[in-house]
């Protein structure tokens, strides 16, 4: 397994946050490996090829930690590039304010700017899987000068799902769809916070062929509900885990001891990143972009990325045969060699 590095604390500035944002001291814990020294340094260049690479920041999404990037961290930093990968607002051993409004897209994004200005690094791909996608591509529109380019896991360029949206597509019953019963507060914690190992070894699994889910009454075209967290006892282990034994006690102790509220406050502010922030997946962007999807990612499929291209210039897409919605712990190597791939093309570094 490659090395993951233990974690940093760092205190942001808070010089980033929304005006009229309440500024309460937030503290990121961070896990980073520097870049291993570049060819480009080892032979006679110009001064423009010497022009220093971005630095890779890796966001995690719902429920995930910064180490679930433990299979990227090392490959990316053996590329050239400096590897980060926080445990963000909310989660871990970082900071996570009472307020249910101190976990929006702009708090958010700022923080990642903020951890750039104490890292002394003035620019970076962001590269976001599930709601660190949402994160990855606002930074672009919210920090344009601090964003070199994104990468996209399994999470698309598309404009945050409102509830209003989701009660349309799911209907008023907040049971049946996950985000709905995420957003009265305590509701959720309930259930989850006692159930920390329980879910994720039902959620942490490899991927599925949807005709096989079907065929078991498991898709929603089955009548299958798209809320898997309010009875996890009886849901069935559908597949094997991408979780070896060792990463699901990392996971199950780190929630037994934090809970899931921070994590559910992202949740509880997707109406107002969706009126706050309506230009993120609805305005085009012209950075270098990438995007991998995953085949059978029943949460986010590649059907969703579809229009992309409309929006983004300067877009390459992939898509992993046969994976799932954890596409990077499931396939590590081909999602490292797309990633690293495309950052050496795009940014010019190559590992010793």
């Amino acid at each position: 397994m490659p090395v993951f590095p233990p974690a940093q604390k760092f205190i942001l500035s808070g010089n980033h946050q929304p005006q009229g944002t309440l500024q309460g001291q937030i503290e990121l814990s961070v896990h980073q490996l520097p870049a291993a020294p570049s060819l480009r340094s080892q032979v006679s260049q110009t001064p423009a090829s010497l022009a220093p690479v971005p630095a890779v920041v890796l966001c995690h999404g719902f429920p995930d930690l910064g180490y679930s990037w433990r299979h990227q961290l090392e490959p990316i930093a053996q590329a050239g590039f400096r590897a980060i990968a926080p445990d963000q607002r909310g989660y871990g051993s970082s900071s996570s304010p009472e307020d249910v409004e101190a976990f929006g897209l702009g708090q958010l994004c700022g923080d990642l700017v903020e951890l750039l200005d104490a890292l002394e690094i003035e620019t970076a791909v962001f590269v976001g899987h599930d709601w660190g996608g949402f994160l990855a591509w606002g930074m672009p529109l919210l920090f344009p000068e601090r964003c070199a380019g994104v990468i996209g896991v399994c999470t698309p360029y598309t404009p945050f799902p409102t509830t209003e949206f989701l009660k349309m597509m799911f209907g008023e019953d907040p049971e049946q769809m996950y985000m709905l019963w995420f957003q009265t507060p305590g509701v959720a914690e309930a259930i989850l916070d006692p159930r920390a190992r329980l879910l994720f070894e039902k959620l942490s699994v490899q991927g599925v062929d949807p005709q096989i889910l079907a065929e078991s009454g498991l898709a929603r075209e089955s009548g299958f509900n798209f809320n898997p967290f309010i009875d996890l006892e009886s849901l069935p282990t559908v597949a094997p885990s991408v979780l070896s034994a060792q990463d699901l006690e990392f996971y199950a102790t780190t929630f037994d001891r934090t809970g899931f509220r921070g994590p559910l406050n992202w949740y509880r502010n997707i109406d107002a990143n969706g009126s706050g922030y309506p230009a993120v997946g609805t305005q085009a962007l012209e950075l270098p972009t990438l995007m991998i999807c995953a085949e059978w990612d029943p949460a986010l499929p590649p059907a969703l990325a579809a229009g992309m291209p409309a929006l983004c210039s300067d877009l390459e897409m992939h898509t992993v045969a046969k994976a799932g919605h954890w596409v990077h712990e499931e396939f590590p190597d081909q999602v490292n060699d797309l990633i690293i791939d495309w950052l050496t093309r795009r940014f010019g570094s190559s590992g010793c």
